[in-house]
């Protein structure tokens, strides 16, 4: 029995592979979730929430943790019906977290970043 830990799409699972008896038996995984380790800025880290106003995907992230912005500045583009539409800066502040990557798939409402007022 050998023991792994793998990342599928930012999930982190140990997986446990046992070799059952006679050759011609594949090996048997199992896996079960694991706690994903603690990003620099944890999720939802500001006082100001950004999310999405439409479903699409991410196209771009446009600011850095840690970045100063300023009213209006782009923090995220979004694709929305294959047009790209920046999601701005709703005050002046500072990148708290970025909640999103780059290409993933998101809901309207869906929590893209926070900030911490300036």
């Amino acid at each position: 029995m050998k023991n792994y830990t793998i990342t599928v799409n930012g999930n982190v699972y140990d997986v446990t592979v046992e070799e059952k008896g006679g050759s011609s038996s594949a090996p048997v995984a199992q896996a079960a979730p694991k706690a994903a380790p603690k990003k620099a800025a944890s999720a939802g880290a500001g006082s100001v929430k950004i999310e999405a106003g439409a479903a699409g995907k991410v196209f771009k992230i446009a600011a850095n943790v840690g970045a100063s912005v300023s009213k209006g500045d782009p923090i995220v583009v979004l694709e929305v019906m294959k047009m790209e539409t920046p999601v701005v800066a709703p005050c002046d502040g500072v990148v708290a977290s970025i909640d999103v990557t780059e290409g993933s798939q998101i809901e309207a409402g869906a929590l893209l970043a926070t900030l911490n007022e300036a």
